[in-house]
């Protein structure tokens, strides 16, 4: 079994809860908040411009350049730092988010949602890699958990705040506040230290990525289950706005506050139990409770149904999203922590962007095709949990700080 170099904490001096840690999860959800907040506006906003056949796209496009992003934020993760990486994600924002105002052709728009990818790209690699860095193997999940708290926190802000904008004042206000929570975030992020030993200058060589720094082979397992419980992700953000104007829910962003707000509730506990009782047993429930809740979607036909769905939903994600990352943090070498939690992240763009697309496909701006749509993507989903029960095989988790 490989042993690192670094050496579990003590447990009476096993601490997350420092300056460093409190600030990246702030930082997160002022960056969470920036780009969620602008996601169930946006297929109205496409239809003005006369997209409305293009509604998938609207987060294919973003996740697409996001995952196409990650070998490169892996390999400078590694190399310049962590923060740099972080900073770059969040202006990525900034800029994007001024210029949704200045673009009045479909065109631009999915332009603009392409690069505006980037973000993703690069922060939460980036993020996940310090996390990493701060804190003791025994409490890794928890951490995991708590800062993805924090970016659920945002997810929840963002789309009610961003809702509350748009409908008050206009969507390009809404826009300028996106900028400015982005903003925020690099204010804190650049009064950050650096956890990375022996960084490197950037230099444009190291935008050269052989084949051997796209993927860390050692984290397929997870890979293989962000993938397939992400794909449900991207037909929810695609789909639900829609289908709450079918339902009669006006404001767009509630569902995604009662999702949220469950997602919250749960990860206090998730990462712990993920901690005591390992990432596979959590994320077999978490899978059998995600495609629960599409198939909930499915069957629902008001208000009531469709937020009880939504809760069931964010405990799932509650429960999958700390314990997969991680799994694959467990599972990579410490040296090339930020291209294993790279090829996690682009397992969990390609899993978005292809829902996002092939529910958009299915559904086809029909309301009958709703229900068909959220069973195939609970049939998906539970695919995870057929593969952690009957095709996984378990490997000697490597020891590391």
């Amino acid at each position: 079994m490989y042993q690192s170099k670094e050496k579990p904490a003590p447990a009476s001096v096993e601490k997350i809860y420092n300056l460093h840690f409190i600030l990246l999860c702030l930082s997160n959800a002022l960056f969470s908040a920036s780009f969620n907040m602008m996601i169930p506006e946006l297929p109205a906003y496409l239809t003005k411009l006369g997209g409305a056949d293009y509604k998938g796209y609207i987060i294919g496009l973003f996740t697409l350049m996001a995952g196409l992003s990650r070998p490169f934020s892996g390999k400078l993760t590694d190399t310049i730092g962590r923060v740099p990486v972080m900073i770059f994600g969040s202006l990525v924002c900034v800029v994007c988010s001024l210029m949704y105002p200045l673009v009045s052709t479909v065109g631009a728009f999915m332009l603009l949602r392409f690069f505006h990818g980037f973000s993703t790209g690069f922060k939460p690699t980036g993020t996940s890699a310090y996390v990493s860095d701060i804190v003791p193997v025994t409490r890794r999940g928890e951490a995991m958990g708590m800062v993805g708290l924090f970016s659920t926190i945002g997810l929840a802000m963002g789309p009610a705040i961003g809702g509350f904008v748009a409908v008050r004042w206009n969507i390009n206000v809404m826009f300028q506040l996106s900028a400015v929570f982005a903003l925020l975030s690099v204010v804190i992020l650049a009064g950050m230290k650096e956890t990375l030993d022996n960084k490197q200058k950037f230099r444009l060589s190291l935008l050269k990525i052989s084949g051997d720094e796209i993927f860390e082979p050692l984290v397929w397992s997870p890979v293989i289950i962000c993938f397939l419980t992400y794909f449900s992700y991207g037909a929810v953000l695609t789909i639900i706005p829609d289908f709450g104007s079918f339902l009669g829910v006006n404001n767009k962003g509630v569902f995604f506050t009662y999702f949220t707000a469950s997602s919250i509730g749960i990860r206090l506990l998730a990462g712990k139990v993920s901690d005591k009782f390992g990432r596979v047993p959590v994320l077999k429930v978490s899978a059998i409770l995600m495609a629960g809740s599409m198939v909930m979607m499915g069957m629902a036909h008001n208000y009531l149904l469709l937020m009880a769905s939504a809760v069931v939903y964010g405990i799932s994600v509650g429960l999958n999203s700390p314990a997969v990352t991680a799994w694959t943090v467990d599972l990579g070498r410490p040296e090339h922590r930020g291209r294993a939690l790279a090829s996690m992240y682009i397992a969990m763009e390609a899993g978005i962007g292809l829902g996002a697309y092939f529910s958009a496909f299915v559904y086809n701006n029909h309301a009958e095709n709703f229900p068909v749509t959220f069973y195939l993507f609970a049939a998906i989903t539970f695919m995870a949990t057929l593969y952690l029960s009957f095709f996984y095989r378990r490997k000697p988790v490597r020891q590391q700080c």
